[in-house]
């Protein structure tokens, strides 16, 4: 099982390129950043995780940049979004901006996906909340034909484009992996439609995920895939849970990390590699 670290970049937190030097010398795996375009000061959309909305959703940089700047000082580092909100982006722009960070980390970039959560927010991107699992499916869909095919078009309900030339097209053939991000009731559903992996967060049981991914496994089976990997966003440090991790099936933890100042983050870091070192020795 491999090791990574998810923090919402931010202007008042450790810089990107220093974060992901300090992975790399620590031996993780990959960094993952988060995305919010905004946040509406209506607040009418509860936060999942309860209480008050924290500050760092607000403060959100955009994870292309910041991962690009990751890449850039990095030669081992994996970067990914985690996760990317397809629903309230532009297909075609965003397909050429997943090919281009390919391209520039030397394909190392790791696509994770969601539909999101705050209501508000995808309503000011034009984005019908009711239809965004759709809207997710389409642009995916659609992302897929313009990074393999040299003139590409898609026609769906939502995403609707005649044929175009876009490149570059991704280092990673046929394309970067797709992880789905969701715990819902349907998510299995939407990894094995058109995902590559499997990315659940808020996981506070590894035996039910345990099953779900065997679930997972077995349609895949079914439907002639080979096994699909899992990474679980916001794993305990716990050597116990992490243990319990591995053997539901899951091959990576990515441990939360809160913005702060490089010392602090850091220190954290440290605590979080010597948990990994020890549990994986």
């Amino acid at each position: 099982m491999d090791f990574g670290v998810s923090m919402f970049m931010t202007d008042y937190a450790i810089g990107a390129a220093e974060l992901a030097r300090a992975l790399e010398e620590r031996g993780f795996e990959s960094l993952w950043n988060p995305e919010h375009s905004h946040i509406s000061l209506s607040r009418k959309t509860p936060f999942p995780g309860g209480g008050e909305l924290p500050k760092m959703y607000y403060d959100a940089m955009d994870p292309f940049v910041t991962l690009s700047v990751a890449a850039a000082v990095t030669t081992k580092l994996k970067i990914g979004t985690g996760v990317c909100l397809v629903i309230q982006r532009d297909p075609i722009v965003t397909a050429k901006e997943v090919a281009t960070i390919d391209h520039t980390s030397g394909g190392r970039f790791l696509f994770g996906v969601g539909a999101g959560w705050n209501i508000e927010e995808m309503r000011n991107h034009g984005t019908d909340p009711k239809t965004r699992f759709r809207r997710m499916r389409e642009s995916i869909e659609a992302m897929k034909a313009i990074w393999t095919e040299d003139e590409a078009e898609y026609h769906g309900r939502i995403v609707d484009f005649d044929p175009v030339w876009c490149w570059p097209k991704p280092v990673r053939k046929p394309h970067p992996p797709v992880l789905v991000g969701g715990v819902g009731k349907k998510v299995i559903d939407r990894v094995l439609a058109y995902g590559d992996e499997w990315i659940p967060n808020r996981v506070k049981d590894p035996e039910e995920l345990g099953e779900r991914i065997a679930e997972l496994e077995r349609r895949a089976e079914a439907g002639g895939r080979g096994r699909i990997p899992v990474t679980v966003f916001g794993a305990k440090s716990d050597p116990r849970f992490l243990e319990a991790l591995r053997a539901a099936g899951v091959t990576r933890a990515l441990f939360y990390l809160r913005p702060g100042e490089p010392g602090e983050v850091e220190r954290h870091l440290d605590e979080l590699a010597d948990v990994a070192a020890r549990w994986d020795a």
